[in-house]
């Protein structure tokens, strides 16, 4: 894994961006003895791309953290190979993993080695997204979404339900099952912990790929369960599923 020289000037510059960003910024500079010491940082990262590519391909050597006090943070580091430059990037803040759910990855930045500069490319590129995510994390927190109930599994079986907002949940514990429903179409979302078929398709396209499934499946041995789901926290003026596919296909 690459490694670099140190720019002893890592913390300075952290302390003078920190002391030009919006609000009460505070930095904490730290050393890192090997790649693995850093790797308690890294992994928080909330970022995807060529940040957190970085942090996790090079040994950064060491790093600042900008904090605030309502929990914010922002991880500084040398960017590889590009001594002029640092990478910043928001750390995923404390919070319940299903608060994540559906909130858009802030995601960090390039900026240069110069702290006024630096600070503002901070402040106009990178903080407003950051913010808005904080935003709907703490939201997310306060109001959980409602996750989408799983039809009752029965062993050996695919069982399916059909959810009020047109939506076909799935759930197996058979490995071999779970190609056939991708195969029909179905997405696996962890969240909600269940295969799920999007009401996009419409009724017609959905009860084809749920025959398609089932013909597969019957064939692999694998019995189909389809029953109503129980009522969703929603509206009562979604629609529901269709009653006629509430009967159970038997393995042939």
């Amino acid at each position: 894994m690459p490694t670099r020289l140190l720019r002893d000037d890592l913390a300075t510059c952290a302390e003078g961006i920190a002391a030009r960003l919006p609000g009460a910024w505070t930095s904490a500079y730290t050393r890192h003895p090997d790649y693995h010491a850093q790797i308690a940082t890294t992994s928080q990262l909330w970022d995807i791309g060529a940040v957190g590519y970085a942090a996790s391909n090079f040994v950064l050597g060491h790093q600042a953290i900008l904090s605030r006090a309502d929990g914010a943070r922002l991880l500084v580091f040398d960017r590889p190979r590009h001594p002029a430059q640092f990478m910043i990037s928001p750390l995923e803040p404390a919070a319940p993993q299903d608060s994540f759910h559906q909130v858009d990855e802030p995601n960090g930045i390039t900026v240069p080695r110069d702290p006024i500069r630096a600070a503002a490319q901070v402040t106009h590129r990178l903080l407003p997204g950051y913010e808005q995510a904080l935003r709907q994390i703490r939201h997310n927190t306060a109001h959980p979404h409602p996750r989408r109930t799983a039809p009752a599994l029965i062993t050996g079986t695919v069982s399916m339900a059909w959810h009020p907002d047109g939506v076909v949940g799935a759930v197996t514990g058979i490995r071999e099952a779970t190609m056939a429903l991708c195969d029909a179409g179905f997405q696996y979302h962890p969240y909600h912990r269940q295969f799920l078929l999007p009401a996009s398709y419409g009724d017609l396209e959905q009860i084809a790929r749920i025959q398609a499934a089932s013909q597969r499946l019957a064939s692999m041995g694998v019995a189909v369960a389809i029953r109503p789901a129980r009522p969703a926290p929603t509206p009562a003026t979604l629609p529901a599923g269709p009653p006629s596919l509430a009967v159970t296909t038997p393995a042939r």
